[in-house]
């Protein structure tokens, strides 16, 4: 299954048709801009942000070296949370909500993100679990299957590559992230900035809103004039939070692979 995200400007007019069928069938859609780290510090000054008041999140995805699953459109990851439980997703992407089976819909979320440059439909299914549930499953004392639900693990068997099993999976992590949600009075909306801090010492920032499908355009032109009049440039970044941290961790298993002795 193809994950590359369509870009706005090369729809033609049955596809714009289509994003519109897309986000009226879609439970939510998320509005997400990922900045470039020459306007990370203004964005940051600009939004009044204080680090001290953000959330430390720790984000475990898990894949094969040569990323399968990511290349067949899933997405399997669990969080550990600061002061609250974790949590854990399998996610679907691309996909068309009047397709998935009944039983299925009725207990996913599916969402349209849009961003600058184009747009991209997803199935998540997501579950709470224990921070510690996730560490031992971390640690190779619980299964990994284990932290996931029965109902999560059937969706996973249902669209994963055939004879990929989730204990087959290697961890791709920890990443750390900190999370910050403001609500601008300019705005009149919550905006969620989320940056994801790589072990190399690089970084992402991604702002984020959600909003209900009817209010789509309507949130989409007032979060960029907000964003635009606090200079920000809203161009196409392609170091999105997933796919960044993926190749970045599989990138490493690949160079831990060529310096063990044969």
């Amino acid at each position: 299954m193809a994950t590359k995200t369509k870009r706005l400007a090369e729809l033609s007019g049955e596809q714009l048709k289509e994003v519109l069928g897309l986000i009226k069938s879609a439970d939510s859609v998320e509005l997400k801009l990922t900045l470039p780290e020459s306007t990370q510090r203004s964005a940051i000054d600009g939004l009044g942000l204080d680090p001290l008041d953000a959330q430390i999140r720790q984000v475990f995805f898990f894949d094969t070296p040569d990323l399968r699953l990511q290349q067949a459109g899933i997405a399997v990851r669990a969080r550990r949370i600061q002061g609250r439980p974790g949590d854990t997703v399998v996610k679907l992407r691309p996909v068309v909500p009047d397709d998935l089976p009944e039983d299925l819909r009725r207990s996913m979320t599916v969402e349209v993100d849009a961003m600058p440059g184009g747009y991209v439909c997803s199935a998540s299914m997501k579950e709470k679990v224990p921070n510690e549930d996730v560490l031992e499953g971390i640690r190779g004392e619980r299964p990994l299957r284990k932290v996931f639900s029965k109902e999560q693990r059937s969706f996973y068997e249902a669209y994963a590559p055939q004879g990929l099993a989730l204990d087959d999976l290697r961890i791709l992590g920890p990443t750390f992230v900190l999370k910050l949600v403001v609500e601008p009075k300019e705005l009149g909306r919550r905006l969620v900035v989320e940056g994801w801090l790589l072990p190399d010492g690089s970084r992402i920032v991604e702002l984020s809103t959600k909003c209900v499908p009817a209010e789509t355009f309507t949130a989409a032109i007032e979060s960029r004039a907000y964003l635009e009049d606090l200079g920000l440039e809203l161009t196409e970044d392609p170091h999105t939070k997933t796919k960044t941290t993926l190749e970045f961790f599989a990138g490493r298993m690949a160079d831990e692979a060529t310096q063990t002795p044969a």
